[in-house]
């Protein structure tokens, strides 16, 4: 865990927040992000059809980048800031596929810190890695808004 004020977020640029603890990915909580999100397609829902064709289900690519705020927390803390607001995701990529019942941790690192809105926005690399696989499941740059 990197702990930093709100006032030298900057230093950050160029810093690899190291990787989270990791975290598996169970079918009750796919099947809740299907129902959630309406997206009930057989790969992520139907244990027995992916089985055959996937050797078990899917994780949505959309659960997985979904993670992010609960894996992120372990990995900074700003220490005088009033809100984090999520502004988005750039690049998003799903490169490989994320097997229900498998473990995902997040690698991040900060690209970026520039003053915005009132604020900074902190713009950060992550990997969602994959246990035990060279290819991480999703890769994505994500903005945040930090507020002091």
């Amino acid at each position: 865990m990197i702990r930093t004020s709100y006032e030298r977020l900057p230093d950050l640029i160029g810093c690899d927040l190291g990787r989270s603890s990791w975290f598996e990915v169970d079918q009750a909580r796919v099947d809740g992000f299907a129902g959630a999100t309406d997206d009930h397609q057989w790969i992520h829902v139907d244990v027995a059809r992916a089985g055959e064709v996937h050797g078990g289900t899917v994780v949505h690519g959309f659960l997985t980048l979904s993670l992010l705020p609960r894996l992120a927390a372990e990995l900074l803390e700003i220490e005088d800031m009033s809100q984090m607001i999520n502004c988005g995701t750039n690049r998003v990529r799903f490169t490989n596929m994320l097997h229900t019942g498998r473990k995902v941790r997040l690698h991040q690192t900060v690209e970026a810190v520039e003053a915005r809105a009132g604020g900074q926005q902190l713009v950060t690399q992550c990997t969602f890695e994959i246990e035990g696989e060279e290819r991480p499941a999703c890769v994505a740059e994500s903005v945040m808004l930090i507020l002091p």
